[in-house]
């Protein structure tokens, strides 16, 4: 299993911590360091179910900065998995890669779904 994480996010540093505490094995890979290429974000947000927005860190200043919640709307998807693999910061985080799962962000009751 993959964790993409910034440590200097308390949210991703709290899931860490948990991960930790509940013995849970993982590869830790530095969000900002290492972005997520278009390839993998195409996979996983095939493989995930999820709505592409779930990838986007809409609370990040980038996405503000950039007024993707208004140009989002406009773009295709393709367009939108491009725009998330130029910077890591624009990924919503944690962002955890399971053999058959993802997880965007950290919430307790889901993960413990998950991964316990």
């Amino acid at each position: 299993m993959k964790v993409f994480a910034y440590r200097k996010c308390s949210t991703c540093m709290k899931a860490l911590k948990w991960l930790e505490v509940h013995n849970v094995e993982f590869e830790e890979r530095a969000i900002k360091e290492e972005n997520p290429t278009y390839e993998e974000l195409k996979e996983w947000y095939t493989m995930s179910g999820l709505p592409l927005k779930k990838f986007f860190n809409t609370s990040g200043m980038i996405y503000k900065q950039m007024n993707l919640k208004d140009k989002l709307k406009e773009m295709t998807e393709d367009d939108q998995l491009k725009l998330l693999a130029t910077d890591g910061m624009l990924v919503k985080r944690p962002l955890v890669i399971g053999d058959n799962f993802i997880l965007t962000g950290f919430k307790e009751k889901e993960w413990e779904e998950k991964l316990l």
